[in-house]
Formats: C-alpha cells, sequence, structure tokens
C-alpha cells in the first residue's frame, strides 16, 4: 500500500507538472495536421523569397544592368507589395483564405519558372525581372494577410502566440540567412537562370503542400459575419479604418510602428554599412556578419517570447520592449567596437522580433474575424508607408548632422513613441480589462 501524499506538496507537483508542458509550448500548433501544412508550405515560401532575393541581383547583373536597372527591379517588388496590401486584406475576408493562399503560391511558381524557362535558351531581359518581382511583391501583399486571417480559424487562441512565434524565428533564419547563403553557394557553380530552378521547386512544393490543407471551419454566428454579398468593397474598408480608429490600442501601436519605421529604418539600412566601412573595415563580410547576428537576435526573440505564456501586461510589454530594445542604437552611433555593434544589432533584433510576435498574436486574438484580414493589410501597409520616406532622408541627414546624433535620435525617439502610445491609449488600464489566457 502506498503512502498517501502530502496535500501540501500538490501545488508543487501541479506547477512541475506545468513547467514540463511549458517546455513544448512553442511547437504544440504543430500538432495540428492543417497548420503543419501552412507552416510547411510557409517555411518553403520563405527560403524561396531568401534566395530571389540574391538571385534577382546577378540575374540583373548578368545581363548587363547596373545599380538603375536593380532599382527598377526592387521597386517593382516593393510596389506590387504596396498597391495589393489593401485590397489583400480585403480579400482575405470576402474569399476562402484557402483559396488565396494556393492562388498566391501557384503564381509565385509560374512566375519563377518563367525565368527559367526564358532563360534556359538565352538571357533574362529587365523588364521579364520587373514583371516577376512585381508578382511575387503582389503576390505577398495578398498572402500575408490571408495566413494572419486563417491562423485563428485552424489553432486555438492559447497556441496562437507559439505560431507566430514559429513564422518569426524561422522568417529571419531562412530568408535573411539558409537563403541567401544557398543562392550564393549556386550561383558561384551555375547561372542566375539555373540557380532559379531550386526557387521554383520550392515555390511548386508550397502549392503542392497546400493543396491538402482541408477547408476551413464554418465559423460561428458570434464571432463572424460571413456574408460579404451585399456589401461593397468601400464598405469593407470603411468598417476596417473605424474599428482601428475607435480602438485605441490598435489606433496608437499603428502610429508607434509607422514612427518606429521613420527614425529607425533609414539609418539602420542606409547608414549602417557605411558606418560599418568607416569604422571596422570595407570585407563585406563584416556587414554581412553584423546582419546576420541581427536575425539571430529575432530567431531567439521569436523563440523566447513564444515559449512562454503571453504577458499579463500584454500591451504595456510589447510597446516598451520595442522602445527599450532601440537603445542599443546610441552605442552603435559612437563605438567603433565591432563586437559591441554585434551585441547591440543582437538586442535590437531581439526586441523587434519580441514585440511582433506579441503583435501578431493580439490582431488574432482581439480584432473580429470577419474583419481580421482587412485589419492586417492595413497593419502591414501603415507600418510601412513611411519607409521610403525614412531612406530617402537619411543620406541627406547624414550630410548635416553626425552618425552620433542620428542613432541617438533613433535610439531614443522610439522609447518616447512608445511610452507616449501607452498613456494615450491607456494601454495599462485596457489590458486589465480585457485579459488574454490561454
Amino acid at each position: 500500500m502506498s503512502e498517501p501524499k502530502d496535500p501540501a506538496s500538490a501545488p508543487v507537483e501541479g506547477a512541475r507538472a506545468g513547467a514540463t508542458r511549458d517546455r513544448w509550448r512553442i511547437v504544440r500548433p504543430l500538432a495540428h495536421r492543417d497548420f503543419r501544412a501552412l507552416f510547411a508550405a510557409v517555411v518553403l515560401s520563405i527560403f524561396a523569397a531568401g534566395m530571389w532575393a540574391v538571385v534577382m541581383v546577378y540575374a540583373v547583373i548578368g545581363v548587363g544592368g547596373g545599380p538603375l536597372d536593380l532599382s527598377l527591379v526592387a521597386a517593382a517588388n516593393a510596389t506590387g507589395l504596396l498597391l495589393c496590401a489593401i485590397p489583400g486584406g480585403i480579400v482575405a475576408d470576402r474569399v476562402s483564405r484557402r483559396l488565396i493562399v494556393r492562388a498566391v503560391s501557384l503564381a509565385d511558381f509560374l512566375a519563377i519558372t518563367s525565368v527559367v524557362v526564358v532563360g534556359a535558351f538565352g538571357p533574362v531581359g529587365i523588364p521579364q525581372l520587373v514583371v516577376v518581382a512585381f508578382t511575387l511583391g503582389a503576390g505577398a501583399g495578398f498572402f500575408f494577410p490571408a495566413y494572419s486571417a486563417i491562423l485563428p480559424r485552424l489553432l486555438p487562441p492559447g497556441q496562437l502566440l507559439a505560431a507566430n512565434g514559429l513564422e518569426g524565428a524561422i522568417r529571419p533564419a531562412l530568408q535573411q540567412a539558409a537563403g541567401p547563403a544557398a543562392a550564393g553557394m549556386l550561383l558561384a557553380a551555375v547561372i542566375p537562370a539555373h540557380a532559379a530552378v531550386v526557387i521554383a521547386i520550392a515555390h511548386g512544393a508550397a502549392f503542392t503542400i497546400l493543396m491538402f490543407l482541408r477547408p476551413e471551419p464554418e465559423p460561428a454566428a458570434a464571432d463572424e459575419t460571413a456574408d460579404h454579398s451585399a456589401k461593397s468593397v468601400f464598405h469593407d474598408l470603411r468598417e476596417a479604418v473605424v474599428f482601428t480608429v475607435k480602438t485605441p490600442w490598435l489606433l496608437w501601436t499603428l502610429l508607434y510602428a509607422t514612427l518606429w519605421v521613420l527614425v529607425v529604418v533609414g539609418p539602420e539600412e542606409v547608414l549602417l554599412p557605411f558606418l560599418v566601412r568607416e569604422r571596422i573595415g570595407e570585407d563585406p563580410r563584416l556587414f554581412g556578419f553584423l546582419l546576420a547576428v541581427y536575425g539571430a537576435g529575432g530567431v531567439l526573440g521569436s523563440i523566447f517570447v513564444s515559449s512562454r505564456k503571453l504577458p499579463r501586461r500584454y500591451l504595456t510589454t510589447m510597446n516598451l520592449v520595442w522602445g527599450v530594445s532601440t537603445l542599443p542604437f546610441i552605442i552603435v552611433g559612437f563605438t567603433d567596437q565591432y563586437w559591441l555593434l554585434m551585441a547591440s544589432l543582437f538586442l535590437v533584433g531581439f526586441g523587434f522580433s519580441y514585440g511582433n510576435v506579441i503583435w501578431g498574436t493580439l490582431l488574432q486574438r482581439r480584432v473580429p474575424r470577419h474583419m481580421l484580414g482587412r485589419i492586417s493589410s492595413l497593419d502591414f501597409f501603415v507600418s510601412l508607408a513611411l519607409m521610403p520616406l525614412s531612406m530617402a532622408l537619411a543620406g541627406p541627414l547624414s550630410e548635416v548632422l553626425s552618425m552620433q546624433v542620428i542613432f541617438t535620435a533613433a535610439g531614443v525617439l522610439t522609447l518616447v513613441f512608445g511610452i507616449i502610445a501607452i498613456f494615450a491609449a491607456r494601454m495599462p488600464q485596457d489590458e486589465i480589462a480585457h485579459p488574454l489566457t490561454d
């Protein structure tokens, strides 16, 4: 006969059991068949995008193109993305999300396959590369609102944070590291059109996997209005904008994200390469490794936040982490030590991804499902709207201000903006009034 257990030990044992379960929190969404299929397709697509970023450059160079031609192709991609972000969200709330992700995956496959086919008979012209780049950008504008909107239909609320963490971890790992590295190794041996074969295979495999995605569950009447047939596209867009304006935590976080992009992206994308050249050295590998460390920070930030429960003070935590994580830019502005640059960029990447995982989860849990696609696309569009302006301003500002001043401003202003957003939207009161438990 076994000895009776001490009742006082029960809470301790329960806590131990909970801790054991929490070790696997980040991979729990993979227990769902449809999420596994969707996630596998996303992994392949992100890897392909990372490869294409490099193959595209050498495809332009291979036909004698210069910086202007490369800018034209890159601008076509960005234009497709921005033009289709809002329509993509509207369509995601009107049409089957499963149909959208399949159509985008097929379009990506056909676009890259055209490069392979034409490249087998001769050089791929700049006009074709422009069309392909626009198609891929437009596809992303449709894909990601649909992806964000379909997750709450496939997973229980308590697993959305982990699902977003998985996507947040593999994106920098594949798009900034593995994909470009694989493309670089292939391009050392073959021409760009032949390297594009691997990209086409990845997109084709993604499309094939998505064909096994089952129909979405029928929406519950309480949380989704499925019939949009009697409503205009303008009505759909207006409904999303009105909801955003009337929802303080959403509005102020979007405003904060817009200002974050304005003050951070330009210095990071335009000025950082020159800072590294001036203070550390001209070897391109120095800058490349710095970007890899930045991406590694993003991977670990995503894994860290998604392996735990959503913070009780989720809005405050998200905005403060975003703001505090840019303070290392102050060090970037002053240091000439490479290890300090690496540590600073690692912290920036960690905090950026940490906040992004929480943000994606909040959209999926606090935005009504019938407008989640539109709100996701508004987030996508608004957050990126000032990116071109930020890049355009960075160069001229560097002519009148020192690197120290610019990077210090980028580090400090984002924290100030985050604190303003927290109090303007009364986020501490909001998150207590709307707790999100697993």
